[in-house]
């Protein structure tokens, strides 16, 4: 039996999907979802402030990068007792979860000389051919593929869903202070919720936006997915934008077009729930909450002018 360990949430929710809940033996304090996932070992901690303003953990992020310090610390004690055969981590973001350098360093002492495989998405398609990976390296070849195909099928049904509507033009807050657009997947799964994506990075790092940029745009559709962020936090952050002129005035929030969702369970998080996401941004910007009903409304708040 491989003994896998994750250190990626959305790694966790695939190999939860691939049925391989026995031999995950640890994750990150991160991994949330499925909720068993919360009783594996955890193997790393957060450098981060706690109930920080994105305006201070921006700060503290950009401080940290530029310092040349990790944001998160690596359990090394605790990965050598779990002796895993398998690491799942990442090179993507080093604000997203522990760097590969440092899963690296950890992995060369350890005895059981695991093998280490990075996933790097930057769309959709990208995580399902992560799936299909990660099927062959368990020998769940089979699993992997049934879970890609309900995930395709599922965005077959949006796209008819959606197809012949209007496409309104929709901006993805990725971040609140400073706003940030939405990047790699994330214009994808606007345009697969039957939307015309604006300030947009597919394929790329999210950017910094400046304000006048986002009132030139007025985009008819807001959506804001703070990275790391639930619905709760998305809806504190979005309180200190209506401190700021130029986010009361536009169309989307005058007319009740702007939308807050929980980022971290799905938007931000590039495993099987990015459908979800893209369902999400179709029952946000089209109404279709009765034609949704695989996501959770609890992940979604209109938000009022």
């Amino acid at each position: 039996m491989v003994r896998i360990v994750s250190l990626l949430p959305s790694a966790t929710e695939i190999l939860y999907a691939l049925d391989l809940e026995a031999q995950l033996v640890g994750v990150t304090h991160e991994c949330d979802f499925p909720p068993a996932a919360r009783a594996k070992p955890r193997l790393t901690a957060s450098a981060l402030p706690d109930a920080s303003s994105p305006g201070e953990i921006d700060r503290h992020v950009r401080r940290s990068v530029h310092e040349g310090s990790s944001l998160y610390s690596l359990d090394a004690p605790l990965l050598e007792r779990l002796a895993p055969d398998l690491i799942v981590t990442q090179e993507l973001c080093a604000v997203c979860a522990v760097g590969y350098a440092i899963v690296a360093r950890a992995a060369k002492r350890l005895s059981s000389d695991p093998r280490i495989v990075s996933l790097e998405p930057s769309s959709l398609e990208d995580v399902y051919a992560n799936i299909l990976t990660l099927g062959d390296l368990t020998g769940t070849q089979p699993r992997a593929r049934s879970v890609v195909d309900a995930l395709r099928a599922r965005m077959a049904a949006l796209a008819r869903r959606v197809e012949g509507r209007a496409r309104p033009r929709t901006l993805v807050l990725e971040w609140t202070d400073p706003p940030m657009s939405g990047g790699h997947w994330t214009p994808g799964l606007v345009e697969a919720a039957g939307a015309a994506p604006v300030l947009a990075h597919p394929g790329a790092n999210s950017q910094t936006l400046e304000w006048s940029a986002i009132a030139a745009a007025d985009p008819d559709v807001v959506l804001v997915a703070p990275c790391g962020f639930d619905l709760e936090r998305t809806l504190g952050a979005v309180c200190e934008l209506t401190a700021r002129e130029a986010w009361n005035g536009l169309r989307a929030v005058r007319t009740g077009r702007a939308f807050a969702l929980d980022g971290n369970a799905y938007v931000n998080r590039p495993g099987p729930r990015l459908v979800d996401s893209a369902e999400l941004f179709a029952s946000a910007i089209h109404g279709m909450r009765e034609e949704t009903a695989q996501t959770d409304p609890r992940a979604l708040a209109a938000i009022c002018a």
